[in-house]
């Protein structure tokens, strides 16, 4: 038997049985297409189309029942006795076997009907979801306890409980040609700038790919500089991070079967604060948020400085300190670089497998493996005892960045500031952080200075950056991310949001 030849805008036929072997060859070779054969007002045929596990088939048997009852008329008279009859489900019309087809895998279920060349869709989607959890990479002692779900209904229905107003909006798109990812980009009308929502709507839409399945795959298209390892917005499964940062005058970009929203634009010091900051005494979280950004720089260049002090500068190191260390490294046969190197990158590769490992053991495996193997390395001689010291505190130091994208980005660049340090010296060291603030200085996210408000200077806003100010303070919206208050287009980027994963 010759295979059906199908067209997508082909039309659709009055004859039930026309219709059916249409969608047939639709839908060839999905095992999980399901029909339905039912009689709406006892006399006239009708097909119910859906697919298994998105439909709830339970109230789609419970319609086909009623319909046994229905008159049927014109196709307006009997939309209308549907309305009458079922409240708890919508009923449209649909045109074309593409229309039709979009509406299935929602998860809704398509009707096709003796006599009308269109068909009907009816809302009975009912896939299985994830409840309502903690968010494991961004807990907190005090605050709420709910996360993002795979669900975007979900999700905006979150951020609606937080945000009671109508000036919240929700603009949606789809992306991907195979996927048709839903995208919304979420803004509060009265406080976010104009030109920050049609920048971002201008970025979106100009994305070209077979498919997007994760934020991430679009953080990629849309960030102003995507060859820098800093992040350019914030990935976040709080519902509260989120709010907070509407009310700024940010956005948020939803994307469908991910927990993950993006909050745009950002700044560095974004990234180096917790929601939790805002929730304890302003006290406490002040001094926390100190410490933060201790332990940011301690993360940062701490190996680098014992690697140029202990290979070009002893003459800086106390007279006892620096006996002590010589005599660690007595039988030590690598120089202090290579030894850095090597305890970094073991130290990285067993918190990598730790994420990797089941929930169970991926704890106690990492931190196990990283006292076993630093015993053993120092007592086989391939590495000292304060090289060991200077790892532990500096992944330490790394897991007290809030942001996972952050502290990964600050263990990336640990490495090349390690290697000008053990060439250099201190020079090297001081010219990988000049390096580093220059580029921090022209990173922008979404037109909008990384380090603002430090460059450019903007005094008035320092105290939300310098210390976490108490709530009876005054505190005005980011000058840049307001609306009206001088946002400033990015720069013209490489055509990066028009790629497409085709050949």
């Amino acid at each position: 038997m010759n295979a059906v030849a199908f067209n997508h805008d082909q039309a659709i036929s009055a004859h039930i049985e026309q219709s059916r072997i249409q969608m047939e060859a639709l839908l060839k070779d999905c095992s999980d297409a399901a029909y339905l054969e039912c009689k709406l007002g006892g006399q006239v045929k009708g097909i119910f189309c859906y697919f298994n596990g998105l439909t709830n088939e339970e109230r789609l048997n419970e319609i086909r029942f009623e319909m046994s009852e229905w008159d049927i008329g014109s196709a307006e008279e009997w939309l209308e006795s549907v309305e009458q009859e079922v409240t708890s489900f919508s009923c449209t019309r649909m045109e074309s076997f593409t229309d039709m087809m979009d509406q299935m895998t929602l998860g809704n279920a398509v009707l096709l009907v003796e006599g009308f060349d269109f068909g009907f869709v009816f809302s009975l989607s009912d896939w299985r979801k994830r409840a309502i959890e903690d968010p494991v990479a961004e807990s907190v002692i005090r605050g709420p306890r709910e996360g993002f779900t795979e669900s975007l209904d979900d999700n905006m229905a979150m951020l609606r409980r937080r945000i009671r107003k109508s000036s919240l909006k929700m603009k949606g798109m789809e992306i991907g040609e195979y996927t048709k990812t839903r995208i919304v980009i979420g803004f509060i009308e009265d406080l976010a700038a104009p030109e920050l929502i049609k920048e971002i709507e201008e970025r979106l839409s100009a994305i070209k790919v077979d498919g997007i399945l994760e934020s991430g795959n679009i953080e990629e298209y849309i960030e102003d500089e995507p060859y820098s390892p800093f992040p350019q917005l914030i990935s976040t499964e709080r519902p509260d991070t989120v709010a907070a940062g509407l009310l700024e005058g940010r956005a948020v970009i939803f994307t469908d079967n991910t927990p993950f929203a993006l909050v745009a634009p950002i700044s560095l010091f974004s990234l180096l604060q917790s929601p939790e900051d805002y929730y304890q005494r302003f006290l406490i979280s002040t001094f926390i948020r100190w410490l933060r950004y201790l332990f940011f720089l301690v993360a940062l260049l701490v190996p680098s400085a014992y690697v140029a002090l202990l290979t070009f500068h002893q003459e800086m190191i106390p007279s006892a300190l620096l006996l002590s260390i010589a005599k660690s490294r007595e039988s030590i046969p690598f120089p202090a670089l290579v030894e850095a190197f090597i305890m970094e990158t073991m130290f990285e590769a067993l918190r990598e497998a730790g994420v990797r490992l089941p929930k169970q053991v991926g704890a106690a495996v990492s931190i196990v493996g990283a006292l076993v193997i630093g015993q053993a390395a120092t007592s086989a001689g391939l590495v000292s005892s304060p090289m060991v010291m200077v790892v532990a505190i500096t992944g330490i130091a790394s897991f007290l960045l809030p942001h996972y994208s952050i502290g990964i980005s600050i263990r990336l660049l640990r490495f090349p500031i390690m290697l000008m340090a053990g060439v250099l010296g201190l020079l090297g060291l001081l010219l990988g952080v000049i390096g580093i603030v220059i580029h921090l200085s022209g990173l922008r996210s979404f037109g909008v200075p990384y380090l603002s408000p430090i460059a450019p200077m903007m005094v008035g806003e320092w105290k939300d950056v310098v210390m976490r100010p108490p709530g009876w303070v005054s505190r005005q919206r980011p000058r840049f991310t307001r609306s009206g208050g001088g946002f400033r287009k990015g720069a013209k980027r490489k055509n990066v949001g028009t790629a497409s994963n085709k050949e």
